[in-house]
């Protein structure tokens, strides 16, 4: 009698656990579709987002001496030196990190990393020297991502006039 007792507390669960897979079941079926540009711009912000990543960790290895023969290193700084690639060394990996996840909060840190880098490179030259290369990169990913918010903004424009509906 046991083990008709037992084999129908086994029979219960496994329907139970049935029962609450197949709710779980139909709710995956109705989760939005990603369009090729929301595929693509992903895919951007994750290059970016590794791209990011390796500045902070060139900044991070400069500030300890493992690069620049060691003469980067944080107390052979200058103070202006100091303040900008401590700051990056920070900013740089949090950016990547909300580039990757796709965080709303990504981009604007990205913006305050590039901005500090193009205001070294180009406004004060006289400190941190020129470097050109720096400048037109972060200029194209930020005309690239502005072309992406457009055509993502286009595209959800253009899905909201496709499904209206009209009472008159």
């Amino acid at each position: 009698m046991e083990r008709s007792g037992e084999g129908r507390a086994i029979q219960l669960a496994a329907e139970g656990s049935q029962a609450y897979s197949a709710a779980m079941e139909s709710d995956s079926p109705n989760s939005p579709k990603r369009s090729l540009t929301e595929t693509i711009f992903v895919i951007f912000l994750r290059v970016v987002a590794i791209a990011c990543l390796w500045f902070g960790l060139q900044y991070w290895s400069m500030l300890v001496g493992y690069s620049h023969a060691g003469l980067g290193r944080f107390d052979l700084l200058s103070l202006p030196w100091r303040v900008a690639a401590a700051g990056l060394a920070v900013v740089f990996p949090v950016a990547a990190l909300g580039l990757w996840l796709g965080g709303a909060w990504g981009p604007v840190i990205w913006a305050l990393a590039a901005g500090g880098q193009i205001l070294m490179f180009g406004l004060w030259t006289q400190i941190f020297g020129h470097n050109p290369l720096a400048i037109v990169l972060h200029s194209v990913v930020a005309l690239v991502y502005l072309a992406f918010r457009l055509a993502l903004w286009l595209e959800s424009r253009h899905k909201q006039e496709s499904v209206t509906v009209d009472l008159l």
